[in-house]
């Protein structure tokens, strides 16, 4: 496994090893040891998963109280993935990172406690799968406006037929924040 910075160094891009010939591949997806060893110690307690079609965007979220830690990547298709430095006394407080996590590339994307979360579904049927340091809890979350343009998130609308056809929830919609207003952690 090659654990790879990204822009915000607590956010770590995942390159697994695999193993493949005739009959398929192999891949490990977690094991405890080897993310220790890369820095990455972490403790899950649930395991998620979420199909989505092209245009789907889910997030900004994150929970002030019982914060998650995220690993998350894609089984089928691909997305755009985004996460959000909500800690106010990083020196990277309100920037962003963002990949392509998809079925081909089979990366993952740590994201520590403290950053919203977010992806757009590149296409149809894609399979989002991640494992959460600590249980969703809904009195807790917050949402961050997808599109708030003091954060600029660069999200390739282009892909998906641009703006007017990304699809969010009513959640989201109706609970999203600027992030200027948003809760923050200290």
């Amino acid at each position: 496994m090659e654990v790879i910075p990204t822009e915000i160094p607590d956010v770590r891009e995942i390159v697994p090893k695999v193993f493949g010939d005739a009959r398929g591949f192999f891949l490990e997806t977690w094991n405890e040891a080897a993310f220790r060893a890369a820095g990455i110690d972490a403790r899950f307690v649930q395991d998620n998963w979420s199909r989505s079609r092209r245009g789907i965007l889910r997030g900004l979220h994150y929970q002030v109280q019982q914060t998650q830690g995220k690993l998350v990547r894609v089984a089928r298709g691909s997305v755009f993935d985004v996460a959000v430095d909500m800690r106010r006394s990083s020196p990277t407080f309100g920037r962003w990172v963002g990949r392509v996590l998809s079925g081909e590339n089979r990366r993952s994307l740590w994201i520590p406690p403290g950053f919203a979360h977010g992806f757009l579904a590149l296409e149809d049927d894609t399979d989002f799968v991640y494992k959460c340091t600590d249980l969703w809890a809904p009195a807790h979350e917050r949402t961050v406006a997808w599109n708030d343009g003091d954060l600029g998130i660069a999200w390739p609308l282009d892909l998906v037929g641009g703006a007017g056809a990304v699809l969010v929830s009513d959640k989201d919609r109706n609970g999203a924040a600027a992030f200027r207003s948003a809760e923050a952690f200290a």
